[in-house]
């Protein structure tokens, strides 16, 4: 088992749910923590409430789907902090569950922006520094969405499904280098994922998961710490995990 004792680790999406998740399991690990997230008041929550005061936080208010903010970010790191060892892209968002032809524009844009394109320049421009390290591991945070398909959820299914294929692109480009590519794909977690696909309807969102036990933050967390914990020989290419109570992207078990 590897240790991230004084690793630096750049969590995104990082003010609630899996990355706020993420930061707690980390933390207790001793690494040091880069936290991402467009919620600076919730990252500075977040720090206040941690019982581990002996960790060192570096907090960026960052939007992953604004190229020039992500380059300015990673570009003007204080030296101290300039050398990641492990990314963890997480922030990713669902909005709307429209078919297709009704579907809203703006949902679809959003979807994109973050899912594709925010993980994709904070690769960009993370991944160098670890190639010329020799030393580093990217985690992206896929889903059981990027597998199958489910009735409404096309944009966002694709959009997860490109996470998946550029995690396997990735590793094929880093072939020959040490750094280690991982694709963590949960199904049902609960989170604020269904309040934000919703847009703010709790009640709807709390419907998600009724009669359910679905995974907590913590569980997908626990996964991305075992798989960064492996020797440095061993990559963990793709897990799916799923609640027990879900067969697949559409078969659940709702105990009434």
């Amino acid at each position: 088992m590897l240790s991230v004792q004084n690793q630096i680790v750049l969590i995104t999406g990082a003010s609630s749910g899996i990355g706020a998740a993420c930061a707690k399991v980390f933390a207790n690990a001793g690494a040091k923590l880069i936290l991402a997230a467009r919620r600076l008041e919730r990252l500075q929550e977040l720090v206040e409430l941690s019982d581990t005061t002996s960790v060192q936080y570096h907090l960026l208010q960052l939007d992953v789907s604004d190229r020039s903010a992500v380059e300015s970010a990673i570009s003007t790191l204080p030296p101290a902090w300039s050398d990641i060892d492990i990314l963890i892209n997480n922030a990713g968002l669902s909005r709307g569950l429209d078919k297709l032809h009704e579907g809203d524009i703006q949902d679809w844009e959003e979807m994109i922006d973050t899912n594709i394109k925010g993980l994709l320049y904070l690769t960009r421009y993370v991944v160098p520094g670890m190639v010329s390290r020799a030393r580093g591991h990217v985690v992206n945070i896929g889903s059981i969405a990027g597998h199958q398909t489910y009735p409404n959820g096309n944009v966002y299914c694709g959009t997860k499904a490109a996470v998946r294929a550029i995690s396997e692109g990735l590793k094929q480009d880093l072939l020959g280098t040490p750094i280690r590519v991982s694709s963590v794909d949960p199904g049902m977690v609960e989170t604020e994922f269904s309040e934000v696909r919703f847009h703010g309807d709790s009640d709807r969102a709390k419907k998600v998961y009724q009669g359910v036990t679905p995974l907590t933050p913590d569980d997908v967390a626990d996964v991305i710490f075992f798989c960064v914990t492996r020797p440095s020989h061993v990559n963990i290419n793709e897990v799916v995990l799923m609640p027990v109570d879900q067969a697949s992207a559409t078969l659940v078990n709702r105990r009434t």
